[in-house]
C-alpha cells in the first residue's frame, strides 16, 4: 500500500533471499485485500516470462486464499502453498468438516493432512500443513498441491522474502514513499525502473560474491547485507574508482555460495521458526 490510496499486487521470483520483480498492477484501490478477478491477469502474464523448463511454486499470504486462484494454477502447471485462514473449512473422507482453526495445536508442533477439500465448494483434493511456531507467531494453515510434511512449511517461509523487496523500494532503498506521483499509471511505469534497477543491483552482488569481492563492501566475516545491497554498494565503490561495471544482467541458479546472516541471532530465530517438536501425518 501506497499512502492508503494506491495498492501494488506484485508476482516476484524469489531469489536468494530476496525477490525479483516479475509482473505487477497498480490500481487505485484502499486495502490490501484484492479480489482475484483483479489479478488473475497477472498470471498469465508471469507464466509468458517464465521459461519453458521451470516448474513454478506459487507462494502466497492469507490475502491470496481462493480457490479460484488455486484452480487457476493448476491449469498453468504449477504447484502452490498457499496459507489459509483460520475459518476455511476442511472436509475429509468419513469425517466430520471442521475449520482449520480448531485443530488443536501446542507450541512447536505441526500436523499435516493430505486429501481433503475446501469449502463449501469442496475444491480438491488438496493437501494441508498445520503448524503453530514456537514463538508468538499466529499459527500457520498452509494449503499444498503437493503432500505436505515440513519442507512445506520451509518452503512457504520464502514468501516473506518479498517483504524484504517492498522494503527495498521503500524505505530501505529507492524511497518510493518519497514520491510525488498520484497516479496509478505513472506508478506503473515507476515499478519499471524499480524492477529494472533491482535485477541490475542484484546481478551486480551476485557478481562481486562469485569474484571474492564482497568484503570490498560488505566488511562482515559472513554476507550480512543483502545481494541488492551488495550491488548498490559496489556501483558507488565502482564509481569513485573508475571501475568497469557489469554490461549484463543475469541470476545464477547456483545454490547461493554465501547465505545471507544478519546476524547469529537472526539465524537462530530463523531455524527456531522451523523447530517442530514432533510432526503427526494424518
Amino acid at each position: 500500500m501506497l499512502w492508503d490510496t494506491y495498492c501494488i499486487v506484485r508476482l516476484s521470483v524469489i531469489y536468494r533471499g530476496r525477490a525479483v520483480p516479475v509482473v505487477w498492477y497498480v490500481l487505485e484501490h484502499g486495502s490490501a485485500a484484492v479480489a482475484y478477478t483483479v489479478y488473475k491477469a497477472l498470471l498469465d502474464e508471469a507464466a509468458k516470462r517464465l521459461p519453458r523448463s521451470c516448474q513454478g511454486v506459487f507462494l502466497a499470504d492469507r490475502g491470496f486464499a481462493d480457490t479460484q486462484l488455486m484452480g487457476h494454477l493448476k491449469r498453468l502447471g504449477w504447484h502452490f502453498r498457499i496459507r489459509i485462514k483460520s475459518n476455511f473449512w476442511v472436509y475429509r473422507p468419513g469425517r466430520a468438516p471442521l475449520q482449520v482453526g480448531r485443530i488443536g495445536l501446542a507450541p512447536g508442533q505441526a500436523r499435516f493432512w493430505h486429501t481433503v477439500w475446501l469449502t463449501g465448494k469442496y475444491f480438491g483434493p488438496v493437501h494441508l500443513a498445520v503448524a503453530r511456531p514456537l514463538g508468538p507467531e499466529d499459527p500457520w494453515y498452509v494449503v499444498s498441491d503437493e503432500p505436505t510434511d515440513v519442507e512445506t512449511l520451509k518452503e512457504y517461509g520464502l514468501r516473506f522474502d518479498i517483504e524484504e523487496n517492498f522494503l527495498d523500494d521503500k524505505s530501505n532503498g529507492f524511497q518510493l514513499e518519497s514520491s510525488w506521483i498520484r497516479s496509478a499509471q505513472a506508478l506503473e511505469r515507476l515499478c519499471v525502473v524499480l524492477a529494472m534497477t533491482t535485477l541490475y543491483l542484484v546481478s551486480v552482488g551476485t557478481s562481486v560474491v562469485q569474484q571474492g569481492k564482497r568484503r570490498f563492501v560488505d566488511p562482515h566475516w559472513f554476507r550480512g547485507a543483502s545481494y541488492m545491497k551488495i550491488g548498490w554498494k559496489w556501483v558507488h565503490y565502482a564509481l569513485n574508482r573508475c571501475y568497469e561495471l557489469i554490461s549484463s544482467v543475469y541470476l545464477s541458479s547456483e545454490p547461493d555460495p554465501e547465505p545471507a546472516i544478519a546476524s547469529t541471532k537472526q539465524a537462530q530465530k530463523r531455524q527456531q521458526r522451523f523447530a517442530f517438536e514432533y510432526a503427526e501425518v494424518a
